[in-house]
């Protein structure tokens, strides 16, 4: 059994700094750096990359406060009207997942730029990012599960629990390592994000009905399950069709007739 530890905020004079957020920053940071660093590997421009990081940040909290507040935790609407502004009070990873793909829809679209074209390199940047960013969930136990006598189970002070925050970045890092594996796999190529959408979708739905049910403050549930749940269908059906779909040549080929742009992957139009 792993042993019960939360951990403390940092007090910085008028500041207090809560340890969830400093995983949260640290997976963004190197989930930025590994985006960057996949496109210069695979010989595209990484300046678009940086230019989405800020939006995607901010889509993505925002979307992932309204998702927890809407969605997960409604009761709390009834606080003050203004808790749909309080973007620090209640974060859904899974709604800043859905913010970051709206932000990089409208981003790509307005770039004048084809998102398959980086799909790999937000795969293996966002999925151990994402990891990072979920040891911060594990360090305040703020998912614990169903009670369980299961070697991995967390002592809390109630009793033995599944740990959802773990589990979670767990197998986030495990898929980051075999997405790592396989980007040099020619086959995979352009498809790595869609295994993404459905390995995690697979293990996140399973997880999510070991989320406990017996405390004061849990999720909302829908006919049974979590919203999060209801997601997982929608990625899954992206990856289906991510790795069903004929796959298009990168931006990295030069062809015929495409004159002084065709040193410029970034002048590629969405498709």
């Amino acid at each position: 059994m792993i042993p019960y530890w939360h951990a403390p905020s940092l007090k910085l004079g008028p500041l207090t700094i809560e340890p969830f957020g400093i995983f949260v920053a640290a997976g963004i940071l190197l989930a930025a750096n590994l985006l960057g660093r996949q496109a210069k590997r695979q010989g595209l421009d990484p300046t678009p990359l940086a230019d989405y990081a800020p939006w995607g940040v901010g889509v993505g909290v925002l979307v992932g406060h309204w998702v927890h507040l809407f969605f997960y935790h409604p009761e709390e609407l009834s606080k003050s009207p203004f808790q749909i502004l309080k973007v620090w009070d209640g974060l859904s990873s899974f709604g800043g997942l859905v913010g970051g793909i709206i932000a990089a829809i409208f981003f790509f679209r307005h770039r004048k730029l084809r998102f398959n074209d980086y799909a790999d390199a937000f795969a293996l940047g966002v999925a151990p990012g994402w990891a990072v960013a979920r040891l911060g969930c594990f360090a305040v136990h703020d998912h614990p599960g169903v009670r369980t006598d299961f070697f991995l189970a967390v002592a809390f002070p109630n009793g033995p629990r599944h740990d959802l925050g773990m589990y979670d970045a767990i197998a986030l890092f495990a898929i980051s390592g075999l997405l790592y594996a396989l980007r040099d796999v020619e086959k995979m190529k352009g498809r790595l994000l869609p295994l993404l959408a459905i390995l995690y979708a697979a293990c996140r739905f399973g997880f999510d009905f070991l989320r406990a049910t017996d405390m004061s403050y849990v999720d909302a549930r829908y006919f049974g399950m979590t919203p999060a749940q209801y997601g997982c269908f929608a990625l899954v059906a992206y990856g289906l069709w991510g790795l069903l779909r004929r796959r298009e040549p990168s931006a990295q080929a030069t062809a015929p007739g495409e004159g002084s742009h065709a040193s410029h992957p970034t002048h590629r139009r969405a498709g």
